[in-house]
């Protein structure tokens, strides 16, 4: 597995990461989790140095799983956890947004216990707080770095003016937000920002939440606790407006001989030499065909029919909800 630098901070992690979530969180229920431990330890053999999760995925219990399957790699593996929500502890459900200074700490404190380490390799801010002065969530960051307990500090889904604030206080690594050939938008200011900048790109959902693996139809029936039940994009109508969008990347994919989905991030991986995507999987097959997408490699011609092809076709539906929406790009 080749493996790239995330900007200019010198993290250097493989071409691919393994984003965590589904295996506890957000796709129906929790998958086996002696099964998981094998399946992440199975990515480490196969070369994957970056694997994300988040004390909010489960909530808790993916940290936990994580910790569990990387310890025996611990001095070998890059791990990228987040704080930033406020959690009921009688419930165990996410109530909003807090990055106050204290609450990041305390929240950090407990990560690494979870995480079985001593320190956390990329700390991500999960959500910009409205409440809490940039500046103030980088400085609790930065003191964190400085007392041993944290070695980079990134954002997720923040907008450009925040990046920039934040990377006054404390350099950031790497910014994780959606970036796939069904969601572009990071291209118009993120991107540019990110390369003046010298930070790193984590694109998360680079297979569209599954939908760019062509496995998924109108007529896909999602588990009742399946986030996708209430993402506009999702919508059956949707999914069969947005399979243009398939089509599309398995057309190209035949030429490359390849899966949809490897084209997909082998696509992502072509964008620029400091963008690691994280899909995430349960399933060892499909770690599989994700890992192979490394190699894949797209000319510059390749590159433009499918730019040419794909802005034809205007992707249907939000991809969150009202709610949610609010949460991102601030």
């Amino acid at each position: 597995m080749q493996k790239r630098k995330l900007g200019k901070s010198n993290l250097e992690v493989s071409a691919m990461g393994l984003g965590c979530m589904g295996m506890s969180f957000g796709y129906g229920p929790a998958a086996d989790k002696k099964e998981m431990i094998s399946l992440i330890r199975t990515a480490v053999e196969r070369g994957v140095t970056f694997f994300d999760t988040a004390e909010v995925y489960g909530p808790f219990t993916n940290e936990e799983l994580v910790g569990e399957a990387l310890a025996p790699f611990r001095r070998h593996v890059v791990i990228a956890t987040k704080f930033g929500f406020k959690i009921d502890p009688a419930s165990g459900k996410q109530v909003g947004l807090d990055s106050r200074p204290e609450h990041v700490k305390e929240g950090t404190e407990a990560s690494l216990k979870r995480l079985k380490t001593d320190v956390i390799d990329l700390l991500y801010q999960h959500r910009v707080d409205p409440n809490v002065p940039i500046e103030d969530v980088a400085g609790a960051v930065k003191d964190l770095i400085q007392q041993g307990k944290v070695k980079h500090f990134g954002l997720s889904e923040a907008g450009v003016q925040t990046i920039r604030r934040a990377h006054k206080v404390q350099p950031v690594a790497a910014l994780q937000s959606e970036y796939s050939l069904w969601f572009r938008e990071p291209e118009k200011e993120i991107l540019p920002t990110l390369e003046e900048l010298g930070i790193g790109f984590v694109p998360f959902s680079p297979l569209g939440k599954g939908f760019l693996t062509g496995k998924i139809n109108e007529d896909t029936k999602f588990h009742k606790n399946d986030f996708r039940n209430i993402v506009p994009r999702f919508t059956p109508e949707n999914r069969k407006a947005n399979q243009a969008v398939v089509d599309l990347i398995a057309e190209f994919a035949q030429q490359k001989k390849a899966t949809p989905a490897q084209l997909s991030l082998a696509w992502l991986l072509a964008q620029k030499p400091w963008i690691v995507p994280i899909p995430g999987t349960t399933k060892l097959h499909r770690l599989e065909e994700n890992l192979a997408a490394a190699s894949i490699e797209l000319t510059p011609d390749d590159l433009r029919q499918i730019d040419n092809a794909s802005f034809k076709i205007a992707v249907q539906g939000a991809r969150y909800p009202e709610a949610l929406q609010r949460l991102v790009g601030r």
